[in-house]
């Protein structure tokens, strides 16, 4: 088998991915803009044969090199990174190669926010009332039916870049005076907490593995307000969260792949369906999904591509959280005094890439205990200013 792997060192964490795959005897081809020579030598030993472009934004490079891979090694078995940036990519050389997977004529549904609604409301699950506005004359007629705030994002973005929260006529202005000229979809600004529903089905659509994070604030406000994250992996999820979760991986037709949706649990307990992600969820979240449950999610995603085999036992005995510390903020304890007191506990700590910064923080520690009111206890801790 022949997997063409993009982008194979970014994030860091996801070169597990390859050494995994090369494990279950997969051929691994790497393509990426980065010089060999900056490769982790763990990257460096999985990867049967590196590619390198100069632009990853230029297709015909792209095209060429899959083409080479192709020429050298015969059929190729599958084409993926894994990032969110580079899903349109994906499922364009999917498609010229005829590759299996999601391919062009159904990415659309996958990155646009506005096909992810409808597919939403078609399972039959709440969404936040909104749509593409056309101008700010349209702007203001939604404004008019749903009322401020409002939440106004790309129709095709990722994360929270490009994304504002609208309160009034005057941050409609500077919406308008400072957005990118690309379309954008606007919608009510739902308060409440991130519930997520994370997971990987196997090649029939069939979910083997699912968890689920809680947030307490959103990306768009870590970012824009420049707070603190910190978010934990659930030990038991919620039923009507695994139903809608399982129903919308069968309305988008997951198959083969990781999904990372995402829901809003409004105060009165309700769900609402924010944004559907065909990846991994990002930053060191995998890793968390393996130390919540003992596990190794980067082995059994390749033995599910080597061998269509899935065979971990997921029971979530800990909660596993995150918090990230950002350098402008005073805080009140070292990273050594955190170590000291509850290095115990911590199953990893280091520094951030610079890139997922404002989002995640500068420094990150990870933590796991049975006892929720410990996380609790040490995500005060290492937040205290």
């Amino acid at each position: 088998m022949n997997y063409i792997f993009i982008s194979p060192y970014f994030p860091p964490n996801f070169e597990n991915f390859c050494s995994k795959l090369k494990e279950e005897g997969v051929t691994v081809l790497g393509l990426g803009s980065e010089p060999y020579d900056t490769l982790s030598d763990t990257l460096k030993n999985s990867l049967t044969e590196y590619y390198k472009v100069e632009n990853m934004e230029d297709y015909n490079e792209m095209l060429r090199a899959c083409g080479y891979f192709a020429f050298k090694y015969g059929r190729i078995s599958r084409i993926e990174s894994h990032n969110e940036y580079w899903l349109e990519t994906d499922a364009a050389l999917r498609t010229d190669f005829n590759v299996y997977g999601i391919k062009d004529d159904e990415i659309h549904k996958i990155k646009l926010k506005s096909k992810m609604k409808e597919v939403f409301q078609t399972a039959g699950i709440p969404v936040a009332k909104g749509r593409i506005i056309m101008d700010m004359d349209d702007a203001l007629r939604l404004i008019e039916e749903i009322g401020y705030p409002v939440c106004a994002k790309p129709d095709n973005g990722v994360g929270a870049a490009y994304t504002y929260k609208i309160d009034n006529l005057e941050d409609l202005k500077f919406f308008y005076g400072t957005k990118p000229n690309v379309p954008y979809i606007m919608e009510e600004f739902i308060t409440g907490e991130i519930h997520t529903f994370d997971g990987i089905t196997d090649r029939n659509g069939d979910i083997v593995f699912f968890s689920s994070f809680i947030f307490d604030k959103g990306v768009m406000e870590i970012v824009n307000e420049d707070l603190d994250i910190c978010y934990f992996s659930v030990r038991e999820l919620a039923a009507d969260l695994v139903d809608y979760g399982t129903r919308t991986v069968k309305a988008f037709g997951i198959k083969e792949r990781f999904f990372h949706l995402e829901y809003f649990r409004k105060p009165d307990g309700s769900l609402v369906a924010l944004e559907v992600n065909i990846r991994p969820p990002g930053g060191l979240s995998v890793d968390m999904f393996n130390f919540s449950n003992d596990a190794d999610l980067y082995s059994q995603y390749a033995k599910l591509i080597a061998h269509g085999k899935f065979d971990a036992e997921f029971k979530r005995p800990y909660f596993c959280a995150y918090a990230g510390r950002k350098t402008n903020k005073n805080y009140q304890h070292s990273i050594q005094d955190i170590l000291n007191k509850y290095g115990s506990l911590i199953v990893h700590n280091g520094v951030i890439a610079s890139i997922f910064a404002a989002a995640l923080g500068d420094y990150s520690f990870l933590y796991r205990s049975p006892d929720f009111e410990v996380i609790k206890e040490v995500t005060k801790y290492i937040l205290e200013k």
